[in-house]
């Protein structure tokens, strides 16, 4: 054990962004204890955008530019990926990352598509791979694919992507939630689920016989149903305070699974990163360029975040 694997290390995010705005407002609220907090920023980030109460521990990363709400900048983007490979060097118990800008890190010549694929590149070992997994109490979404064009979505959903996430989705459930026997809900690609081939044959060719291979490992999870169909109970039930149909559903793309989710949970949902020794939290929403600087950022995405951590 070191010094910090018993807490929680937050980095602020793009300083240009409203980062170190809803993490100075989320912990003022929260009010932790300063044992609990590490925070990877720069002071004068923090400074720009408030006063933190507690005197929580700060490791520095050098940001000699000027910080300018609003701007995206290469400086920015590097500030954000360094502040980010630092908090995986902690190796503290769990990382709650405040919202970076893809453009920016991509300026600065960190080729990701996010901070779930960087987490990946600088934590995963032994054949891990990162997860995005979007909860909002008991509705919880994974995503199949996550920052993918969705002209690429169909290469890139093969029998064994499901095969495996689905897999490791059954571990997060296990050993992190201690639900033995999870049960799962699977979107279809197509419209109606492809009408048996009729609007696409992605679900007979690919997902139906990846879910029979996944039903052989003894995992409870349904044919490919379409989208619209099984979100209407879960939002139903999320809205009514009723225990939902599935513990996990799985959407095949970005849009499908987050929709129904931040429709009904936006300041709620809290974007997890899971299948790597570390677990990943952060608020569901970007870098809101268009209101950095003006103190009125809403901190509560970042609050549940923080709080996912404590439980």
């Amino acid at each position: 054990m070191n010094k910090y694997s018993n807490k929680i290390a937050i980095t602020t995010g793009d300083p240009n962004g409203i980062g170190a705005e809803i993490t100075i407002k989320a912990l003022n609220l929260l009010n932790l204890p300063s044992r609990d907090i590490v925070i990877i920023s720069n002071s004068k980030i923090l400074n720009t955008y408030g006063r933190i109460n507690n005197n929580y521990e700060t490791i520095e990363i050098e940001y000699p530019h000027k910080v300018v709400p609003g701007e995206i900048s290469a400086e920015a983007g590097d500030f954000s990926f360094r502040a980010l490979e630092k908090a995986c060097e902690l190796r503290p118990k769990f990382i709650v990352t405040a919202p970076t800008s893809k453009e920016a890190m991509n300026l600065a010549g960190h080729k990701f598509n996010g901070q779930t694929e960087v987490l990946e590149r600088l934590l995963a070992h032994d054949g891990q791979k990162a997860e995005m997994l979007f909860v909002s109490k008991d509705f919880r979404v994974l995503l199949l694919t996550r920052h993918c064009a969705i002209k690429d979505v169909s290469k890139n959903l093969t029998k064994e992507v499901i095969l495996e996430k689905v897999e490791r989705l059954r571990s997060f459930f296990q050993n992190k939630l201690l639900i033995k026997k999870p049960s799962f809900a699977l979107c279809s690609l197509n419209p109606h689920a492809g009408e048996n081939g009729l609007i696409g044959d992605e679900e007979e060719k690919i997902m139906i016989p990846a879910i029979e291979a996944v039903r052989n490992r003894g995992i409870n999870i349904t044919n490919p149903r379409p989208a619209d169909t099984l979100f209407i109970k879960a939002v139903q039930n999320y809205l009514n305070g009723e225990k939902l149909p599935y513990d996990c559903y799985i959407a095949c793309y970005h849009d499908q699974g987050l929709i129904p989710v931040k429709s009904v949970a936006s300041k709620k949902t809290v974007n997890m990163t899971i299948g790597l020794d570390i677990l990943r939290t952060s608020p569901s929403h970007g870098t809101a360029f268009d209101i950095a600087g003006k103190n009125i950022a809403d901190p509560e995405s970042m609050m549940e975040a923080i709080k996912y951590c404590l439980y």
